[in-house]
């Protein structure tokens, strides 16, 4: 299930008891500087979250994978995000936890039996 942007302001919104109006705004405003920072060719980073950098890919050779024909793909401009520490580490436990729910565990991460 995806988040809307909508729901974020929402949910901003709510958590620093502001009008939705303000929390939309600011919101906006930061999408609106990293995309501008990008498009600037500067790498943006965000301790423990993760960073930002535009890539330039060369020309290269691919295969068409329905026809095997060799076709050119050209040089492109796009952006990379590599995820930081924090949230590496919060998605894993995530993920652990529910894959461990679906497995018919408890969901408890503290699998250990003493």
């Amino acid at each position: 299930m995806a988040t809307t942007k909508r729901e974020l302001v929402r949910r901003v919104a709510v958590k620093t008891r502001q009008k939705q109006n303000l929390a939309k705004k600011i919101i906006q405003t930061f999408l609106d500087e990293v995309v501008d920072e990008l498009a600037r060719g500067n790498r943006l980073e965000f301790r423990e979250f993760g960073v930002f950098d535009v890539v330039h890919k060369r020309e290269r050779l691919a295969r068409n994978p329905r026809t095997g024909d060799t076709v050119k793909v050209p040089a492109k401009t796009v952006v990379h995000f590599k995820v930081g520490r924090l949230m590496k580490d919060k998605v894993m436990r995530l993920e652990q936890a529910r894959r461990a729910k679906q497995a018919g565990g408890d969901g408890n991460l503290n699998t250990s039996k003493a």
